[in-house]
């Protein structure tokens, strides 16, 4: 049998109905959308739609959506087209130490180029300061690029009230929406944002296609060179294929949003309680009032999760918070900005789950920590 798969924050299977959608454009709609025969204009048809989708899933217009490889690029497009757009501006850009690597690393990339990055640090729950936040705040700050949702502990940021201090200061503010998307509501003209990321393999869409929202009147400075494809943002022919996955993944996920949250929530919250019952030490990271409904991250005191995944992982797939490296555990840098003590972070495991999930899953996955927990101690 194959393991239970409770993973859903790294990756997301592809939804039937996504697949569906997906296989003319695997078979005989195999045209180049920039081909003016009946081809071409039946991949342009096609793509245009799932801009459509996309659109309506963020609440925005068709042209402020373009498509990407995925929220890899779409991060590093936002960040550093904005950056060298605006650099006759200013140089300083504001970020937390908890975002997503691809983040971080067109920060440090930004700083060998001249810019300068200040990154905010976050409470005990993974929540950043508003006050801190005014307080970087400088008149060369051109760039305010937060995440809407953590992708270990799930925690939520103020968004909206980000979003209100950017405008006040005239400051371009980005989010990585790539955890949050289909999960809580990220409708563009809600949180205010003028840039926001999202991936397809995150909500039931394949790996390899994502999309940015770039609002309308902003520029960026092109980080791949060539013909004039999405409206001369972003060269190269488009990936219809998955393009097509990602506009039936975003309508999927605008129209079963709320069912499928309260769903994830459930499972989420009885496999919380169930270890609850019989393992004392344990600590959850985060809190559940502000937090994605899918997400527990616990770490287990004086437990090397490591060893944990290596017994359970032919049964139960989770992710550890402590990358193992030449036989050691290194703590990941979310849970070193929460401060978590190193006997309790060594010992973390971040579950998630997704609409796939079932009481079923739940209740075996619970079994299978309790006794292995158990057996490590």
């Amino acid at each position: 049998m194959k393991p239970i798969y409770l993973d859903y924050n790294a990756t997301t299977p592809i939804d039937s109905q996504v697949i569906k959608a997906m296989l003319p454009y695997l078979k005989e709609h195999f045209g180049n959308p920039s081909s003016s025969h009946y081809f071409g204009q039946k991949a342009k048809e096609a793509v245009e739609k799932a801009r459509g989708q996309v659109a309506d899933f963020l609440n925005c217009n068709l042209n402020e959506i373009i498509f990407t490889s995925g929220g890899t690029e779409s991060n590093n497009y936002a960040i550093k087209g904005i950056a060298f757009t605006l650099r006759d501006k200013g140089n300083h850009i504001i970020t937390t130490n908890i975002e997503h690597p691809s983040v971080l690393e067109s920060c440090n990339f930004l700083e060998s180029e001249g810019f300068e990055t200040t990154y905010l640090p976050v409470n005990e729950f993974g929540l950043i300061s508003l006050v801190d936040l005014k307080k970087a705040i400088t008149p060369k700050t051109i760039l305010i690029t937060i995440m809407h949702a953590n992708n270990e502990i799930g925690t939520i940021q103020p968004i909206e009230q980000i979003s209100k201090l950017a405008k006040k200061h005239n400051i371009i503010f980005h989010t990585d929406a790539v955890q949050s998307a289909g999960k809580i509501p990220a409708k563009v003209t809600h949180l205010g944002v003028n840039m926001l990321s999202i991936a397809g393999h995150k909500i039931y869409a394949p790996k390899g296609v994502g999309a940015l929202y770039i609002q309308q009147g902003i520029k960026l400075t092109k980080l791949i060179q060539g013909a004039g494809q999405e409206n001369n943002r972003r060269a190269g022919t488009e990936n219809v294929l998955e393009i097509v996955g990602l506009g039936k993944a975003c309508e999927i996920a605008g129209r079963d949003l709320d069912k499928n949250a309260a769903n994830m929530r459930i499972a989420r919250d009885r496999l919380h309680n169930g270890l609850k019952k019989k393992i004392s030490e344990f600590k959850l990271n985060g809190n559940f009032e502000n937090c994605l409904p899918n997400t527990l991250n616990l770490s287990f005191k004086n437990i090397d999760a490591n060893l944990l995944l290596g017994k359970i992982n032919n049964r139960l797939a989770v992710s550890s918070g402590a990358a193992c490296h030449s036989g050691k555990s290194e703590v990941s840098g979310v849970l070193k900005a929460l401060n978590v003590p190193t006997e309790w972070a060594k010992g973390t495991i971040r579950f998630s789950t997704g609409r796939m999930t079932t009481t079923d899953e739940i209740d075996v996955a619970v079994d299978i920590i309790i006794k292995n927990i158990s057996s490590l101690k």
